[in-house]
């Protein structure tokens, strides 16, 4: 399936849609102006996303295209480099906006189209066959689950987003055509987050939740129920309001040539977007064309404070992450008082030489029409369908205050006595703040992996350094052009070559062996016992942790997290690609008790037990965070029942998994055991301090997780 269109039963109604203020609303400015540059829509499963979504295509307004034509052209305006060009004067087709949908899954060559290699290298034919993007142009690209994209394929999606074109490149035969679409993405953040370029070619950002009032929510179960019991009456009966939003969107489109945006708007939103200090200039751009359309939509010709303010809420929020623990979201006190430094009259903004900008007390109050039901600037936007039913009110779109600045970095710890082991909650020690996060080293996974696209460890992947050429597996990937001509160059003679065409057979074809690097499941073992809860030493071990976390974030790593104290150990954070979730758990971690480190390392195994039959590619990386002590049931520590022995036997089992492991060491004070030394050696893998985990560490080493078993993995790549 390339679109969204049910051939079987109507789509639900995008007027039926319950609540969801927000997201309805920045759905319909970018469909009276495509340019705003899309929507990304961030909520919890559940919340009726795609079906919002699905319901925009039915409210777009058709679009004429050159009969025939596979990628789109418009009759008035064709594009001069279309694959099924030249066009003269041929039919036209009217037809429906289009809405193409990209599975998570989709090869390179279904997202971008295919060359018929075969027939390119012995007929020099471009036998071009058009993937998602060619029919998504002038039309709709809706992504679900945007953040579960693999990288290659977000990569491509940029360049077409930011060229308006698409480009399949196969051993020097090229094609290219036009990619201008408006792109939709749906996404649960609980299951990681976006790349920051990705993240910026949305216009607009909205959160959905699903609402907490008892009313609203037997809406939306009654309204659901009616739709799958009959589809067809269900949508007869809210054709009416279907029609009549779809004839304003017509109008505000109509309206959206003639509306001016002032001066005094255009340093609105300048200042709004350096007060926030986002990246580049692509946020002023966004917010300039999303205030215009709130004015069409409101059926004014001039852009009002209260535009720039709705703007704003839509299009800074998702640009405004430092890093990815920093969830989306504007101090609107902070806007307010933006907005109103820089209010004044469009004559009196005329730039100054100094930069000075005096507000003017007597300028306009930011009040404009746009009663009955258009939006309401600055307030949480309540545009549905317009004949829609009185519902109970939407809270709007979340906003999260301005959290304060992260600890500054501790000073070099001092030695400090460790404190007795306690049992029990007794013991325990509320959580302490992490020390500011470092630039950690690259810690790899021995061997040479088959997983998934990322940066951490050394595999064959679709994309990097090409290493050798080999028989296709399936369908074609990358050629190996030389290797394809050297074998097919034996046989020419006997297949009756003649002239200067090159006689190619299915079976001469060769494809790239690539060498890159895979993202691994970062599993991360934490020591909160009593022997870590020196504050100073908690901090910098949260520190650390949160470190890795995000360099696991910026490899493209899925993470998770164990944690051990008192008597057991706690699955904290399961197998997940979130962070920030990770980092929230994190933060949440008390400390006190004894040290069951076998139980730590015994829940480790048992985990990655179960990761290991859900994904077999993924190779794991085991960090454990320890100052190696380990106290538990009565027993010598070193003795055949002692804790340090089950530690041992725990580690060793891992270690015969061929689990790559790397011990962070964590002991502090004058008197060191070299514990966690001695847990590394059992567990096969190496033991770094944290002053060598930073990379801008002076007595930091370049190391590698090194061991001499390796995964089943790895020793069926070698």
């Amino acid at each position: 399936m390339t679109t969204a269109h049910n051939t079987t039963s109507p789509q639900y109604p995008f007027t039926a849609v319950v609540g969801m203020d927000d997201l309805r609303l920045a759905l319909l400015l970018n469909a009276v102006s495509p340019a705003v540059g899309g929507v990304l829509v961030r909520g919890e499963k559940g919340t009726a996303k795609s079906t919002a979504v699905r319901a925009l295509s039915a409210l777009m307004p058709a679009v004429d295209v050159v009969g025939g034509c596979r990628f789109a052209c418009a009759p008035t305006a064709p594009d001069p480099g279309c694959p099924d060009g030249p066009h003269g004067t041929g039919p036209v087709e009217h037809r429906p906006t289009r809405m193409v949908e990209l599975p998570v899954g989709a090869s390179e060559d279904r997202l971008v189209g295919a060359l018929d290699i075969e027939r390119a290298l012995s007929e020099g034919v471009k036998a071009f066959e058009p993937g998602l993007l060619a029919d998504a142009h002038r039309g709709i690209l809706y992504v679900d689950e945007v953040n579960l994209l693999h990288d290659h394929l977000v990569d491509l999606l940029l360049d077409a987003a930011a060229m308006g074109a698409s480009y399949v490149e196969r051993e020097g035969v090229s094609v290219r055509h036009a990619a201008r679409f408006l792109l939709v993405g749906t996404m649960n953040p609980e299951e990681g987050e976006l790349r920051p370029q990705l993240l910026d070619r949305f216009g607009l950002t909205v959160e959905v939740a699903a609402s907490r009032e008892p009313d609203q929510r037997v809406e939306v179960v009654r309204r659901r129920l009616a739709y799958d019991a009959d589809p067809a009456g269900f949508a007869a009966r809210w054709a009416g309001d279907e029609d009549a939003l779809r004839g304003r969107i017509a109008e505000a489109r109509e309206l959206l040539p003639r509306v001016t945006l002032g001066d005094r708007a255009l340093r609105q939103i300048a200042a709004t977007c350096a007060a926030f200090e986002v990246d580049g200039m692509r946020a002023d751009i966004v917010m300039a064309r999303t205030a215009t359309a709130l004015a069409a939509w409101a059926g004014r010709t001039d852009v009002a404070e209260e535009d720039v303010r709705q703007a704003a809420l839509l299009a800074l929020p998702h640009r405004r992450r430092r890093n990815p623990f920093d969830a989306p979201g504007l101090d609107e006190d902070k806007l307010d008082e933006t907005l109103e430094e820089f209010r004044g009259t469009d004559e009196d903004a005329a730039p100054d030489t100094d930069g000075d900008d005096d507000p003017d007390p007597d300028g306009p109050d930011g009040g404009g029409p746009g009663g009955g039901d258009g939006p309401e600037g600055g307030h949480p936007p309540q545009e549905g369908g317009p004949e829609e039913a009185p519902l109970p009110p939407e809270t709007g779109l979340p906003h999260q205050q301005d959290g304060e600045a992260p600890p500054t970095p501790q000073a070099p710890e001092q030695p400090e006595p460790e404190p007795r082991p306690q049992g029990g909650a007794a013991g325990e020690k509320p959580a302490v703040g992490a020390t500011e996060p470092f630039r950690t080293r690259r810690l790899d996974v021995p061997g040479l992996g088959e997983g998934a696209d990322g940066r951490r460890s050394r595999a064959r992947t679709a994309h990097g350094r090409t290493t050798g050429a080999r028989r296709p597996r399936g369908a074609l990937g990358k050629l190996h052009l030389a290797a394809t001509v050297q074998a097919a160059a034996p046989h020419q003679k006997a297949r009756g070559r003649r002239g200067t065409g090159l006689v190619v057979r299915r079976d001469d074809l060769r494809e790239a062996v690539r060498e890159g690097r895979e993202g691994n499941l970062v599993l991360f073992v934490v020591d909160a016992s009593g022997s870590m809860a020196a504050r100073k030493r908690m901090s910098a071990v949260k520190g650390a942790v949160l470190s890795l976390l995000l360099d696991a974030y910026q490899r493209r790593d899925k993470i998770g997290m164990i944690t051990f104290r008192g008597s057991d150990a706690d699955l904290a954070l399961p197998p997940t690609s979130s962070v920030e979730a990770g980092a929230a758990r994190l933060a949440q971690l008390p400390t006190g008790g004894r040290t069951p480190l076998s139980e730590g390392l015994l829940k480790a195994h048992e985990v990655l037990r179960v990761e290991r039959m859900r994904d077999p590619s993924r190779r794991a990386l085991l960090v454990v965070v320890t100052d190696g002590r380990a106290t538990g049931a009565p027993g010598a520590g070193r003795a055949a029942g002692g804790p340090l022995a089950r530690a041992s036997r725990a580690a060793r089992l891992l270690a015969a998994d061929g689990t790559a492991a790397v011990v962070v060491d964590c002991e502090a004070g004058p008197v060191r055991l070299g514990l966690a030394g001695e847990l590394a050696r059992d567990l096969q893998g190496t033991a770094i301090t944290l002053d060598e985990l930073r990379a801008d560490s002076v007595s930091a080493l370049v190391r590698t997780v090194q061991g001499t078993r390796t995964t089943h993995g790895n020793r069926k790549a070698a």
